[in-house]
């Protein structure tokens, strides 16, 4: 398997900035072997991707970032090489969207009681499919002028503190775990590491996801902290979970560049290995 290896990256189906093609282009141009693309809550962008990637030499892994909840903590769930016409995963990830969606549209009627912005504005930030989130009202803000950038506006006007935003609806991570294993799929926990994601995902909690089959933890990535890093290299030693590393890029809708983290070759041949819902894209 050729490397660098880049396991977590976002297109404009979800909320990057680019189509899965220009991801394909752009992962070619950074110099990976492998990159999957892991769109949240959709699989819309794999066939795209795959025919931007035939005789490139680029391997795509087909993924999806799974959103779940804990109690007040929003967790990620990498979910790789699942079977896209799995019945309960599509109406599980169909219930998050639709979700996404009424909840994007709350935030926007909240917003423009303080702001010039309206839902034409959001909508005009998407494309034809994508899942509608938090970052396309970011987007609409800073073309509205309200803020700088979309790290700006989640740091300011968007942060929780201020009232605007509310939560969606997503399953509980166990939930998850257990549907991506039957859907053919290989579960890592993305970004576990975060403040705040380890006191939920305290080492019982943990223990539970492993019993359902998690595979393992996206340890190698920007927004873990230092101690979280560490807290979970002991938790993928005492439980045996593969430690997988990826940037998490959005295109321009991050500062994550591609390969600024990576997966080791014996890692993804086992993920490859357990992966049956479907096969990596060459």
């Amino acid at each position: 398997m050729r490397q660098p290896i880049d396991l977590h990256t976002h297109s404009n189906v979800s909320d990057g900035t680019e189509t899965p093609a220009e991801l394909v282009r752009a992962a070619i141009d950074a110099g990976l072997g492998v990159v999957a693309i892991t769109d949240h809550d959709s699989t819309a962008g794999w066939e795209e991707a795959a025919a931007a990637a035939s005789g490139t030499g680029l391997t795509v892994i087909p993924g999806m970032e799974f959103s779940t909840r804990r109690d007040w903590m929003s967790i990620h769930l990498l979910g790789y090489l699942i079977d896209p016409e799995d019945v309960d995963l599509r109406e599980e990830t169909l219930r998050i969207r639709e979700s996404r969606l009424k909840r994007a549209e709350t935030i926007v009627s909240r917003l423009a009681a303080d702001f010039a912005i309206e839902w034409a504005d959001v909508v005009a930030q998407t494309t034809d499919g994508a899942t509608v989130g938090r970052p396309h009202i970011a987007d609409a803000l800073v073309a509205r002028g309200h803020a700088l950038d979309r790290s700006a506006a989640f740091e300011g006007i968007l942060h929780p503190r201020h009232g605007y935003s509310v939560p969606h609806y997503a399953p509980d991570p166990l939930e998850a775990v257990r549907m991506v294993r039957a859907a053919g799929g290989v579960p890592v926990l993305a970004h576990p590491g975060t403040r705040g994601a380890l006191s939920v995902l305290d080492e019982r909690s943990l223990a539970e996801l492993v019993d359902a089959g998690l595979f393992g933890l996206e340890l190698h990535h920007r927004e873990n902290t230092e101690s979280g890093k560490r807290k979970l290299a002991r938790f993928a030693e005492k439980f045996g979970l593969a430690v997988t590393g990826s940037s998490d890029y959005h295109g321009d809708g991050k500062p994550n560049r591609l390969a600024e983290n990576t997966t080791e070759p014996e890692v993804l041949e086992r993920i490859i290995a357990e992966g049956t819902g479907s096969a990596p894209f060459a």
